[in-house]
C-alpha cells in the first residue's frame, strides 16, 4: 500500500522539441496505454486529475538559434510545466510528470523548488540518466536542449532557462547525484566536476554495487532538504531493459538495479515528485518499454515484492 496519503496528478507533457530524434511526444500517451494510472492506483493512492501541458510540434515551428533549438518553445512549455507543478504541490498533491524529452525537467525541478522556497527549504535531486545533462549552449555539440536541463537547473547557460520561476539556481550541487551517466562530452565532464554534483557513473556502480550508491545517494539528497525529486530518463536502464528510446547507450542499469534504486528511494517516504523521460515508443518494442517502466514507478510509489 502508498505510503503517502497524498493524491497524484498525472501530468504530461508531450515534448520532443529538445532532442534530435522525433517521438517522444508519444511517450505520455504510451506510459497511459500500458496502465499508468491503475498501476498507481493499485497502491492505494488516488488519482485525481490527469492533464496535459501543450506543446507546439516541431514542424510548425522554425529553429531560431541553433545553439539552443527551438528555446522559446521550451522556455514557455517549462514555464508552464513549473506553474503546474507548483499549483499542483500547494493543493497537497504528488506530482507525477510524463514526458516528452529531458528538457521538460526545467520546468518540474523549477516548480517544486519554488514550492519548497517559499518554505525557506531546498530539494535534493535524484538524476537516473546515461547522460549528464550539463552541456551549455556555446559548448553542446548538438545545440540540442534536452543534453542542458541539469545545467541550467544548476544555474549556468542561458539566463532565461536557469530561472524559471525565478529559481536560479533551483538545485544546490551538494544535493543533486547523478547515477548510471556512460556517455559524457568534453565540455560536459569539465562542468560535473567543477560544479561539485555527485556522480555514480557505471563503473562505480560495477565496482561499489548498487546498494552502495543507493546508500550514499540519499544520504546527499536528504541531508538538510525538504525531501528529493525524482528525474527518471528511461535511458538510465540497459537497452535491453528499455529498448524504446532514442538515446540508448549499451552497459546502462539492469532492470533489477532500477527497481532497487526507486524501492531504496520509496523506503525513506521523503520523494516529494518524480518525472520520467525520453520515452519514445516508435523505438519500441510493442510497448514494452512503457510497460517496463510503469513497474518502475509503482517501485517509486512503495509497491514492495511482498
Amino acid at each position: 500500500m502508498a505510503q503517502q496519503a497524498k493524491p497524484v496528478h498525472i501530468i504530461g507533457v508531450p515534448l520532443d522539441l529538445g532532442a534530435s530524434r522525433r517521438g517522444t511526444d508519444a511517450g505520455p500517451s504510451a506510459l497511459r496505454v500500458a496502465g499508468l494510472r491503475k498501476a498507481i492506483g493499485k497502491l492505494g493512492y488516488e488519482v485525481t486529475v490527469e492533464s496535459d501541458i501543450p506543446v507546439p510540434t516541431m514542424e510548425t515551428r522554425q529553429i531560431a538559434r541553433m545553439k539552443a533549438r527551438f528555446k522559446d518553445e521550451i522556455l514557455e512549455v517549462c514555464t508552464n510545466v513549473a506553474t503546474t507543478t507548483l499549483k499542483t504541490m500547494q493543493a497537497g498533491q504528488i506530482p507525477l510528470v510524463i514526458g516528452g524529452d529531458h528538457s521538460i525537467a526545467m520546468g518540474t525541478v523549477s516548480g517544486v523548488s519554488a514550492y519548497f522556497r517559499e518554505k525557506k527549504e531546498d530539494i535534493g535531486l535524484i538524476w537516473f540518466d546515461a547522460h549528464g545533462d550539463m552541456n551549455l549552449p556555446g559548448t553542446s555539440p548538438s545545440g540540442n536542449i534536452h543534453g542542458m536541463p541539469l545545467a541550467h537547473l544548476l544555474g549556468h547557460g542561458d539566463k532565461e532557462l536557469s530561472s524559471i520561476l525565478d529559481q536560479c539556481p533551483a538545485v544546490k550541487a551538494e544535493n543533486v547525484v547523478l547515477i548510471g551517466i556512460r556517455d559524457i562530452d568534453d565540455h560536459e565532464r569539465e562542468l560535473i566536476r567543477n560544479t561539485g554534483v555527485t556522480a555514480f557513473t557505471m563503473r562505480d556502480i560495477d565496482e561499489l554495487g548498487m546498494t552502495h550508491v543507493c546508500r550514499e545517494s540519499l544520504r546527499i539528497v536528504n541531508t538538510d532538504t525538504a525531501g528529493f525529486h525524482i528525474s527518471f530518463d528511461v535511458d538510465g536502464c540497459d537497452p535491453s531493459v528499455i529498448p524504446g528510446s532514442g538515446t540508448l547507450v549499451p552497459g546502462g542499469v539492469s532492470f533489477r538495479e532500477a527497481h532497487q534504486l526507486l524501492e531504496n528511494c520509496a523506503d525513506t517516504g521523503r520523494m516529494t515528485s518524480m518525472e520520467v523521460v525520453e520515452l519514445n515508443p516508435f523505438l519500441d518494442q510493442a510497448n514494452v518499454s512503457a510497460e517496463r517502466t510503469v513497474l518502475l514507478i509503482q517501485s517509486a510509489f512503495g509497491r514492495n515484492i511482498l
